[in-house]
């Protein structure tokens, strides 16, 4: 026996452990025994009777709760049990809002306790009303590009995306409390929701080891341009294609599939706690991509449970529901399973998932994939484009990245290894580092084609390593 959820021992009564009193009743209720000690041994209370006789009244006037205590023996000592029911109103003691949490008590602060405020009243974090903003405030072209994406999805009837106007789509999205918009509304259709919601963004960052930042972007706007924005900039700046050829087709395997890194970004975006003054953000690296979510799993629910069967529980049921009439998302709670399902299917290692201090995906690529890469020297250039961009608020030029995968004319290994060989019967002397300059690849890559030549009598170093050169064998022949 040891204590937990609903359990709590003390040894001897102190009006201190009002606190815990009021823990359990902001949970889910429970138990707290007076005269047993932290081993969960029965060590007896002297002055039982007197507080079976004090203790009511007192946690009446104090919490203004209700609870049963119950005065039991075991050994021929006494102790109290007092039993205290979860409350749907939250309770407080001194002012202060005590949470109940495994086998610790909490004192709820800042989000946590907005949250808390929130659900014993029945609301979501994102159905709260914002005052001084109205339906024109929001961005036409983001109501314009939702209605275009409702009527492809055919989640929401032809007459309100055709015929009502924005005033109309708004209540029958059940974005209006009274005559106010919800913070749903400001996030999924504003320009600018981080003017109200702090961290209300995404930060997209290279990087070349854990502390190494090499380049980041700042995608904002409404929720919807966000993971339109964040997934272009992923697959066309951050992520390396490796090509491959089929007769004339052309083909583009990323690192992690498309479908699965889109889903991974929805779940961000939709169930990322927007109280939390925190941006998502997404970390790539040469061989792996995390996304970090300042999020929670709903009350109660585990790793465990998160990536088996369950129930959709959104944290923001009304971002949720506009995503799914824009078709971005399903309402079955079947994202996990997507994401894990698509990388089975790709071949690449399923990812793993962190739900503490806040949830992360990580996606780890594949050694085939990194092989790949290295072999073919694929290098990416930079452009800007002249757009305006965000820095923290400030313009800046936004860039763009073109991820290339060709050499001088074709980008197979055969004329990869082809261009090499010409190369050097023309002037043996050359180093890896000039062949990468002339055919347009990483000196890694010469060097994986340069042995795989070796390897198959097509070449052979003659001297020493620093002072030699390379002698092409043609045909195979010595």
């Amino acid at each position: 026996m040891k204590e937990g959820q609903n359990t709590e021992w003390k040894a001897s009564w102190r009006d201190e452990y009002l606190k815990w009193l009021c823990s359990l009743a902001n949970a889910q209720g429970g138990v707290l025994e007076v005269g047993r000690n932290n081993k969960g041994e029965v060590v007896g209370l002297k002055d039982a009777e007197r507080l079976m006789e004090e203790l009511p009244n007192k946690i009446r006037d104090l919490l203004g709760i209700v609870v049963d205590i119950e005065l039991s023996d075991e050994g021929g000592l006494s102790y109290l049990r007092i039993t205290v029911e979860p409350y749907p109103v939250p309770i407080s003691y001194k002012g202060e809002y005590h949470y109940r949490s495994g086998s610790t008590k909490q004192v709820l602060k800042g989000a946590a306790l907005d949250r808390f405020l929130l659900g014993k009243t029945g609301k979501c974090w994102d159905a709260v009303p914002v005052p001084n903003v109205e339906i024109n405030d929001l961005a036409a072209a983001a109501l314009a590009r939702f209605r275009e994406h409702a009527a492809h999805a055919n989640r929401l009837e032809t007459g309100v995306l055709k015929e009502e106007g924005d005033s109309g789509l708004i209540e029958k999205l059940r974005l209006m409390e009274n005559q106010y918009l919800k913070r749903a509304a400001v996030l999924l259709f504003h320009p600018d929701p981080e003017r109200f919601f702090t961290g209300a963004s995404i930060k997209i960052g290279y990087f070349d080891s854990e502390t190494e930042l090499r380049y980041h972007d700042e995608v904002g706007g409404d929720l919807f341009a966000q993971v339109s924005k964040t997934m272009d900039l992923l697959m066309t700046k951050y992520l390396k294609a490796v090509i491959s050829y089929e007769g004339i087709q052309r083909f583009e395997t990323y690192p992690i599939p498309e479908g699965a890194l889109r889903e991974a970004v929805l779940n961000a975006v939709v169930h990322r706690d927007y109280a939390v003054a925190a941006q998502i953000q997404v970390r790539v690296y040469a061989d792996r991509l995390k996304i970090w979510n300042p999020g929670r799993l709903p009350g109660g629910w585990s790793l465990e449970k998160l990536l088996g069967q369950h129930p959709s529980q959104p944290s923001n049921p009304d971002i949720a529901n506009a995503f799914f009439r824009a078709g971005e998302i399903e309402s079955w709670g079947r994202g996990i399973q997507r994401i894990f399902e698509a990388c089975q299917e790709a071949g690449i290692p399923e990812p793993t998932i962190q739900v503490e201090p806040q949830i992360g995906i990580e996606f780890v690529f594949s050694e085939a994939y990194i092989e790949s890469v290295v072999a073919t020297g694929i290098r990416s250039t930079v452009i800007a484009d002249g757009r305006t961009g965000r820095d923290s608020g400030k313009t800046t030029q936004e860039t763009t990245q073109e991820t290339t995968q060709e050499t001088t004319q074709e980008t197979t290994q055969e004329t990869t290894q082809e261009k090499i060989l010409a190369l050097l019967r023309e002037n043996p002397e050359l180093t890896r580092k000039e062949l990468a300059d002339h055919i347009g690849i990483t000196a890694d890559g010469v060097k994986y084609h340069l042995a795989n030549l070796n390897k198959a009598g097509r070449v052979r170093h003659v001297g020493s390593t620093k002072g030699g050169h390379w002698e092409v064998i043609d045909d195979g022949k010595m």
